[in-house]
């Protein structure tokens, strides 16, 4: 499939080069903030058991290795079509009337997600104004909440081409490669 996705010129090869681009560093992301926070914790309990003490700023550092991972991750499980599905009368419905479902539903969860990285970002940037740090680090908390709106906006964008390539395809696609079949067969 990466074959024929390189092959691809102009806009779409541009896409699809940045889609994997974004893919990669969300992998990697999900995979050092899980690493690191199982670290952290790790070395927060060998301090509690030998010094008798916690390290202060544990939990506000594994807090933020959390966000990262569910917010990267979230784009990620779009990008994958490993997302929440609650099937039981889509799955009834026949193949016309599931793809106009799937061309809906991917169409408003795309306008949701991108509604919900504006408005995190308005949230955002109130912190800011407010000057909020974390107590035991010292880092401004509007720093660390820059993944929400990050995530939310890579999830949109995910779902918005999910539905562009449902509109342009004669198949149903629970993602940008995912085929509605393929997930079914990984499913059993």
């Amino acid at each position: 499939m990466r074959e024929a996705q390189s092959s691809k010129g102009g806009v779409a090869g541009l896409l699809d080069t940045i889609d994997g681009i974004i893919a990669r560093i969300e992998e990697v992301m999900m995979a050092l903030g899980v690493i690191l926070m199982a670290v952290n914790t790790i070395a927060n309990v060998i301090s509690r058991f030998i010094f008798n003490h916690s390290i202060i700023f544990a939990e506000e550092l594994n807090s933020i290795f959390i966000l990262l991972v569910t917010f990267a991750g979230v784009g990620y499980a779009a990008r994958h079509g490993r997302h929440i599905r609650m099937s039981a009368i889509y799955d009834a419905m026949p193949d016309k009337v599931r793809k106009i479902m799937m061309i809906v539903i991917t169409g408003v969860t795309a306008f949701c997600m991108l509604f919900l990285a504006w408005y995190s970002v308005e949230y955002i940037l109130s912190i800011q104004s407010k000057g909020r740090i974390m107590p035991a680090l010292g880092v401004p908390v509007y720093l660390v909440y820059l993944w929400v709106p990050v995530g939310f906006f890579v999830t949109g964008v995910q779902y918005a081409l999910t539905m562009v390539k449902n509109v342009r395809e004669k198949e149903i696609y629970l993602s940008t490669n995912l085929h509605e079949h393929e997930a079914q067969e990984i499913e059993v």
